[in-house]
């Protein structure tokens, strides 16, 4: 199970913070990403953090040096920090985690699931 919380409403330029954290999964051995999905669109992958790497390996281009993935494996949790945010990032955000080698940047190949946050970004 994942569960998620942060989130929330924020100006334009303004910063927040995400986290999901897992129970009942061997954490340590999970790929772990981050996604959205706005409203009439598919979901899309934001960023991913590997079971075997030390840092998120893949960032989607329009959240590069903006977003950072984040992971605590003594927590079971990753965290996405959102800054210099814009209208355009408003959508429901979903953490997602899947076995594997490595963590495939696929959404349809993550299995487990968080609930769901909302960030509305207003201008």
């Amino acid at each position: 199970q994942l569960v998620q919380s942060g989130g929330g409403l924020v100006q334009a330029g303004g910063s927040l913070r995400l986290s999901c954290t897992a129970s009942g999964l061997p954490f340590s051995r999970l790929n772990m990403g981050w996604f959205r999905q706005a409203p009439g669109k598919e979901r899309v992958m934001l960023a991913t953090f590997g079971w075997r790497t030390a840092g998120a390996t893949y960032y989607l281009d329009s959240v590069k040096d903006r977003f950072i993935m984040s992971r605590d494996n003594a927590k079971n949790t990753v965290t996405l920090e959102m800054n210099s945010l814009k209208p355009e990032d408003t959508a429901v955000y979903y953490c997602g985690a899947v076995f594997g080698s490595n963590a495939p940047i696929d959404v349809d190949e993550y299995g487990y699931w968080g609930q769901g946050t909302q960030v509305t970004v207003s201008s």
